[in-house]
């Protein structure tokens, strides 16, 4: 019932309004926050909004995160680039954004979060190491929890330049538990090219049980990816993942466990980057 649900009602959602300077509007639903990522060419992000981070080195990634406009900047057009960057003697910078909002899924209703991203136009010859992402952490890591304890969702990660599209959950204890880490449960899902796609999440605690709750991945749409709390089978740890607060996650790194090291081809540049048009919460309404 709750798949059928899933398939009428969010599947075949619809834009009802789009602008290159916001977020669409959906029927049905109501945008709760957003950032656009107004603001002019070669300024940083709303300081309101979001922490840039700095001096942060995990999963034996090559990259060091700066502030610099070089690595993180407004447009001038409505969107966010996040550019990693390689200098004359090899070593790389890059950027990472982090949501001071936070947001809770709310119980009996569908929550939705999402992104419309592209991702520059090098080859994927020139693209190996770099690894864009948008996601989700339990917020609960900044008072002291430790990963994967708070909970991660992945909305949307890809390595080496691959058109493929990865969604992820990390949960509970490392190594194993509930989420098989460090492999977290995940699925993957072709993406027809570099340019612009939406890429979304959907909490719907429409169900009577815990058990019963969902989190759907979608890319344009098209569902490709879905676990449920029968899924964890851990009221507790499933409560991370969709009953406890959360913040987004914007990122490029380089290099890392998973991509593997960056190589003579791999290029930095406005050609590795991922530009943003927007991240956006939604509740139905």
């Amino acid at each position: 019932m709750l798949t059928k649900i899933l398939t009428t009602s969010l599947v075949a959602l619809a834009a009802t309004t789009v602008s290159a300077e916001g977020a669409p509007g959906y029927s049905g639903y109501r945008l709760v926050w957003a950032d656009t990522f107004d603001g002019s060419a070669g300024s940083s992000v709303n300081g309101d909004n979001w922490n840039i981070i700095t001096g942060l080195k995990v999963n034996n990634e090559w990259q060091d995160y700066t502030a610099s406009s070089q690595n993180l900047q407004l447009s001038g057009g409505a969107t966010l680039q996040i550019v990693p960057q390689k200098d004359g003697s090899g070593a790389w910078t890059s950027a990472r954004v982090e949501s001071k909002y936070t947001f809770t899924p709310t119980a009996g209703t569908v929550t939705m979060a999402e992104s419309r991203l592209r991702f520059g136009d090098n080859p994927q010859s020139a693209k190996q190491g770099i690894w864009p992402a948008f996601w989700l952490l339990g917020a609960s890591i900044r008072n002291g929890v430790s990963w994967p304890g708070c909970g991660e969702i992945d909305v949307m990660e890809t390595v080496n330049g691959q058109l493929t599209g990865h969604g992820t959950i990390h949960c509970d204890v490392y190594p194993g538990g509930a989420c098989n880490e460090p492999d977290g449960r995940g699925g993957a899902v072709g993406i027809a090219d570099q340019s612009w796609h939406t890429w979304r999440a959907v909490w719907d605690r429409r169900a009577n049980t815990w058990s019963g709750e969902t989190l759907t991945w979608f890319l344009d749409g098209n569902q490709y990816f879905q676990v449920s709390g029968a899924t964890v089978n851990n009221q507790a740890v499933w409560n991370t993942l969709a009953a406890d607060p959360l913040y987004f996650i914007l990122n490029v790194a380089v290099g890392g466990d998973w991509p593997g090291a960056p190589n003579d081809a791999t290029q930095g540049g406005f050609g590795s980057m991922m530009e943003v048009a927007y991240v956006a919460q939604y509740i139905a309404s």
